[in-house]
């Protein structure tokens, strides 16, 4: 089994994990969508110099901001991860991008083979139009969200293979490449969403709005998929004159809440049958940690 730490996003998963690295000998695999993307550091909330130093992690700074990654992919690239780890090492799953865990423990669907050309000019038009979340909900009843690059795929595969992403999944599901032992972090309403904003005021503080100038001063247009991410979004428009600065950091807590509580629904209703353990996390997290570890050796298997 492989602990898999998940939770809405500024609930102290990396804190968690860092703390494990007290305990066993980890690695962390970030199942983290916007962590994959290099130069985009502040705005992801990716670990410090220092934890990175101290604990390795994969999964971070794996493509650039103009690309675009999948869940596919990552689940294929985490399971050789894992794989390719040192004996001595545990690996730990962290992050909050649902898609991302579910692929990996879970397995994806067995893509039928897509027409390369029609994908192509598919890809052209979704790049153009506004509205895809609305054209995925027409095409997929059981589309739940996720972003531009999630709405697109939704609408591919629904028009190339005739047949919804939701139904693909259900019946031509692949095997997982782990077998999960979930973490869950959960903090009530009203302390997460402070501590949202709190993480918010210290990224604008750490110079957010520069990193995502930089970005844009090195080509990378405003629509890119390292760009389509909570917060990002806000600091484009500002700087494209849209958002008042003063509007900035409220507006980014805001899609911060927002996507919050999308991740607190999957993470309660998405992890199928694997075992789950949900943990208070205004405790500290080495105390967090003890606890893990003890849940760890108790599990009987």
């Amino acid at each position: 089994m492989v602990p898999v730490i998940v939770g809405p996003t500024g609930v102290g998963k990396t804190a968690l994990a860092a703390a494990l690295a007290d305990h066993w000998p980890v690695t962390v695999i970030s199942a983290d969508a916007r962590q994959v993307y290099r130069t985009l550091d502040i705005g992801t909330a990716k670990p410090d110099s220092g934890t990175l130093a101290r604990v390795p992690h994969v999964g971070i700074d794996v493509i650039d901001p103009g690309q675009r990654y999948s869940a596919g992919r990552f689940a294929r690239e985490a399971a050789q991860w894992i794989t390719n780890l040192d004996a001595t090492r545990r690996p730990v799953v962290v992050g909050g991008t649902g898609f991302y865990v579910r692929a990996l423990a879970d397995g994806l669907f067995n893509e039928p083979e897509l027409d390369p050309d029609r994908r192509t000019r598919l890809k052209e038009w979704s790049g153009q139009h506004a509205g895809l979340a609305s054209w995925a909900s027409r095409l997929d009843p059981k589309y739940t969200g996720g972003g531009r690059q999630r709405a697109a795929r939704t609408i591919e595969i629904a028009l190339l293979t005739g047949r919804s992403l939701s139904w693909w999944q259900q019946h031509a599901r692949a095997e997982g490449a782990i077998r999960p032992w979930y973490v869950r972090l959960s903090l009530p309403r009203p302390v997460l969403h402070r501590r949202i904003r709190e993480r918010v005021d210290a990224m604008l503080q750490a110079g957010f709005v520069e990193e995502v100038r930089r970005v844009r001063a090195s080509g990378v247009p405003g629509d890119a998929p390292g760009l389509d991410a909570v917060g990002y979004g806000d600091v484009v428009a500002h700087l494209e004159g849209r958002l008042p600065v003063a509007e900035l950091p409220e507006a980014i807590a805001a899609a911060t809440r927002k996507y919050a509580r999308r991740q607190e629904t999957w993470f309660r209703n998405q992890l199928g049958d694997a075992p789950v353990v949900t943990l208070d996390a205004g405790e500290s997290s080495e105390q967090l940690a003890q606890k893990v570890v003890e849940l760890w050796k108790s599990r009987g298997d």
